[in-house]
């Protein structure tokens, strides 16, 4: 049996995605999270085979981080991504984290299905847009922004100060300003608001 929380802040969604699976023998969803820090308290909690997770709750980009979360518990579930944003960096930004796999919220029911039981034995999971968005990033030579660096430029994008940047992720202002430094170098700008314009333009930022 598939043990699955869900963890997205809409309830519609959560109720559609648990009335699919549950009427599948082999899955069984043990609980429901609306908030990133549910998510890991019940992974925690409960020790399903698998997390969905979305990438967005409210205004806050936190399924990653919570993806992070979630994979560094003493029995780590499996975490399946099911989200409605597929720029590059929020691909990235979860696979780095740690996800298994990664849907979009209009897949068909049984490309969601199929992603659940692949997820769950630990296999790789990748919407077929996805993965071919995944392996032209591989193929071509183009600029590649680590993990952390667009979660600054995602919070400079905001209009977040770099104190403010350095308070949300708990780094300090010298670690900050060393990650826009590296993010100017690679993207050939000199300003905080082009840098947000170039990343926008690759498709690395929403």
């Amino acid at each position: 049996m598939i043990r699955v929380v869900i963890a997205d802040d809409h309830p519609v969604v959560r109720a559609g995605v648990r009335a699919l699976l549950e009427g599948e023998a082999d899955i069984e969803v043990v609980g429901e999270a609306s908030t990133p820090d549910a998510a890991v308290a019940l992974a925690a909690e409960l020790s399903p085979e698998l997390v969905l997770m979305d990438l967005q709750f409210g205004d806050r980009a936190a399924g990653a981080e919570a993806t992070r979360r979630v994979r560094a518990l003493a029995a780590p579930p499996y975490v399946l991504v099911l989200t409605n944003y597929d720029t590059d960096g929020d691909i990235l930004g979860a696979v780095e984290a740690g996800a298994s796999g990664y849907l979009l919220k209009d897949a068909p029911p049984h490309e969601l299905l199929a992603g659940v039981r692949a997820a769950a034995a630990g296999q790789s999971a990748l919407a077929p847009a996805i993965a071919g968005r995944l392996l032209a990033r591989l193929r071509e030579p183009r600029v590649s922004l680590s993990a952390r660096e667009i979660e600054v430029l995602r919070l400079v994008a905001r209009g977040a100060s770099n104190a403010d940047v350095a308070a949300r992720l708990h780094i300090t202002d010298a670690t900050v300003k060393s990650h826009l430094a590296h993010v100017f170098s690679k993207l050939g700008v000199s300003s905080r608001t082009a840098a947000v314009s170039a990343a926008r333009a690759l498709g690395v930022l929403r």
